[in-house]
């Protein structure tokens, strides 16, 4: 299976490895002839201002919109949940704009405040996975079609799934599970419930 990864900026490299992992082929996704041919679509951590305003300048935001519309799974981590979100709080960057999530950026502070925390994610199995988050976003509500995937042990939500769209607040690439990116190949085939 060729699953695209979008790699204008951020972990596109760790993507690529973690789907190698599970048996599939990563396609570097720059323009949009690259959109062509891949199953689904994974949008790395990085800065999303920065990954939108590339996303603007190679003339991709529209093909890939369109691409979700026509129902192409995208995962997004970190930076790729904040592009896929309708609400970022009223800043002004480009988006894709098709979960209905509300999502606040770097809500845990900055680098130096980033941390690892044990998530229960049924999912994925009995077994806690482990969240790396780095200058991470959070997800502050939800529309009535999205499902919470996953929370902090506070009560915050840091993972969700909203048809064929994915979105996680941590980088599953940063550690050897692979659970996660199986769990996106199932929603690719239509496995995952």
């Amino acid at each position: 299976m060729k699953v695209g990864v979008l790699a204008l900026q951020g972990s596109f490299a760790e993507h690529s490895e973690a789907l190698r992992g599970v048996g599939a082929t990563p396609v570097l996704v720059r323009l949009p002839v690259h959109l062509d041919g891949i199953a689904g679509l994974i949008i790395p951590g990085g800065e999303s201002t920065t990954i939108g305003k590339l996303l603007v300048n190679s003339g991709l935001l529209e093909p890939l919109r369109a691409a979700v519309n026509r129902g192409m799974p995208v995962y997004g981590t970190c930076a790729g949940m904040i592009l896929l979100a309708r609400d970022i709080g009223g800043l002004d960057q480009p988006l894709i704009g098709v979960m209905d999530i509300s999502v606040k950026r770097n809500a845990f502070g900055r680098q130096l405040d980033s941390f690892e925390e044990s998530l229960s994610m049924p999912s994925l199995g009995a077994a806690p996975f482990r969240g790396v988050f780095i200058r991470a976003p959070l997800i502050e509500k939800t529309g009535p079609d999205v499902r919470v995937l996953a929370k902090l042990a506070d009560g915050r939500v840091v993972a969700a799934r909203q048809g064929r769209l994915l979105a996680t607040a941590f980088h599953p690439e940063l550690t050897d599970d692979r659970r996660v990116h199986r769990y996106f190949l199932s929603m690719i085939d239509g496995k995952a419930a």
